[in-house]
């Protein structure tokens, strides 16, 4: 008869599960759905407030935008889609109201992510997923009904602020398994953002009109309401809060359904450490105290404001590339999926600072080298540009990884929040960078290209970490890539 241990980590016990065993495979579809629609809410503004032809209806010289001369006021436009919200709000030489659509709905989510992060730390990640993913629903469908274009852009800020849920979903899905098992797990997760993508083309596609095409993609997210039936709150976080019962009610429930045994005595010899009750602010104090943990902090936000200025960047300037728009965005979510399935390679096999250096510096050298590709080469051209999209994709989930990687569960959610938030100034400049395209048509991809290689260094300045259980505190952050001891 083995003996029993003393103590037992949270890890051991969530090591017995399989992640395509009956209770993860149901948590693991519950939050593939929700990445699907959040990457659809996210990208709407792409094709809802998409660029439309227009001309000037007197048809002066054949001339069409605003090439008249000043003293000439054109007195009707025609624009070739009239169910369109370009034509609908007669945004005709106002390019900078179609663009600012897509900074507005950034810049709501950067606020917002300050309210969810911390809101999620103390209230949980399950409430504040539901309660995100329904308010999303609520902003965006009253957009579809907006008479007002400034209505429309309160809407737009309001969904982006309150009603983006993939930050407390991200954080449950890493933490309902064993680090052992977080990466494949999430893998399966993220398929969802690729699908997301694709979706939200076809159904721009055959949705010309953009108040139906809003409806039919924000009306189904209410169903998410039934959640609260469906998806359990995260053991580790329970653990963390003190709450013992209800933590270890799960995991049984977990066992039943997957049909192990679990032994009542692991359960009861579980150690964790419980977060203390202290406010927000002195949590966010005693981990900026820590010297390393603020280096850590500034070298994140370079990661995420790169990350999200390319990813999206590139993502917003494929509709102008040659050839069907809706084909093209949803091939650039589809090459997705390769990246996906190598940054689940190379995270079971290898540690994470190479990756993410290495993926930064692929990306860059492709998205400065693209412009330079002689004309009579389209197809180069192209290669280079969706290899970029590919490994903007690949470091985009890896720095999603490290970040959580490196800070306690105390304030995880709260740093990724905030690092999420900073990044979110890269996601509102995207939708501008087209506008670079007026100086010199390689602009945008140069500008990338440098700031991917700048991300790449800066890496230097973090530990590297494997898959470690995640650190609690302050102190268990600071020993980590130099130590094997393993937390909850």
């Amino acid at each position: 008869m083995s003996e029993i241990k003393d103590k037992f980590e949270l890890d051991d016990v969530l090591d017995k599960f399989g992640v395509m065993k009956r209770y993860h495979l149901e948590k693991m579809i519950l939050i593939f759905v929700a990445f699907l629609v959040n990457e659809i809410h996210y990208t709407n503004y792409i094709f809802a407030a998409e660029e439309v032809s227009y001309r000037c209806k007197d048809g002066l010289e054949g001339k069409s935008h605003c090439s008249f001369n000043e003293s000439y006021t054109c007195p009707e436009w025609v624009y070739d889609n009239n169910d369109s919200f370009f034509a609908y709000f007669q945004l005709a030489c106002q390019e900078w109201k179609r663009t600012l659509v897509g900074t507005i709905h950034n810049a709501g989510y950067m606020c917002g992510l300050w309210l969810v992060g911390p809101m999620s730390d103390r209230l949980g990640r399950k409430t504040i997923a539901i309660a995100t993913s329904v308010l999303g629903a609520l902003f965006g469908t009253l957009r579809s009904f907006s008479y007002w274009y400034w209505f429309y852009l309160v809407m737009e800020f309001l969904e982006g602020a309150l009603g983006d849920s993939v930050s407390p979903f991200y954080i449950l899905a890493l933490e309902l398994v064993s680090p052992k098992k977080r990466i494949p797990f999430y893998m399966y997760c993220s398929f969802g953002y690729c699908i997301g993508g694709i979706v939200v083309a076809l159904i721009a596609w055959v949705t010309p009109n953009w108040r139906w095409f809003l409806r039919a993609i924000y009306l189904p997210s209410f169903l998410f309401i039934f959640y609260s039936l469906l998806l359990d709150e995260s053991p580790r976080w329970l653990y963390t809060k003190g709450r013992r019962d209800k933590a270890e009610k799960i995991l049984e429930n977990a066992s039943k359904k997957n049909k192990i045994e679990l032994d009542k005595q692991v359960l009861d010899k579980l150690s964790c450490k419980v977060s203390p009750n202290v406010t927000f602010s002195e949590l966010l104090k005693s981990t900026f105290k820590s010297k390393l943990l603020r280096c850590r902090l500034l070298v994140c936000l370079v990661w995420w404001i790169t990350s999200a200025l390319v990813n999206y960047g590139l993502l917003i300037n494929s509709v102008s590339l040659q050839g069907n728009k809706y084909i093209i965005f949803g091939v650039m979510y589809l090459i997705d999926i390769p990246g996906i399935l190598i940054f689940c390679y190379i995270c079971k096999n290898f540690k994470r600072k190479r990756p993410l250096m290495i993926s930064f510096l692929a990306g860059g050298v492709f998205s400065i080298l693209q412009p330079f590709v002689p004309t009579n080469f389209p197809w180069v051209s192209l290669i280079f540009y969706m290899t970029a999209k590919m490994m903007s994709m690949l470091y985009f989930n890896l720095t999603y990884l490290y970040t959580l990687e490196l800070f306690p569960t105390y304030t995880r959610n709260s740093m990724h929040a905030l690092c999420s938030s900073f990044g979110r100034l890269g996601s509102a400049l995207a939708p501008q960078t087209p506008l670079l395209a007026m100086y010199w048509k390689g602009l945008p991809s140069l500008i990338f290209g440098l700031a991917a290689v700048i991300a790449a260094l800066v890496t230097c300045f973090v530990p590297d970490v494997s898959n470690e259980s995640l650190p609690d505190t302050v102190e268990q952050a600071e020993g980590m890539g130099t130590t094997k001891k393993t937390y909850i």
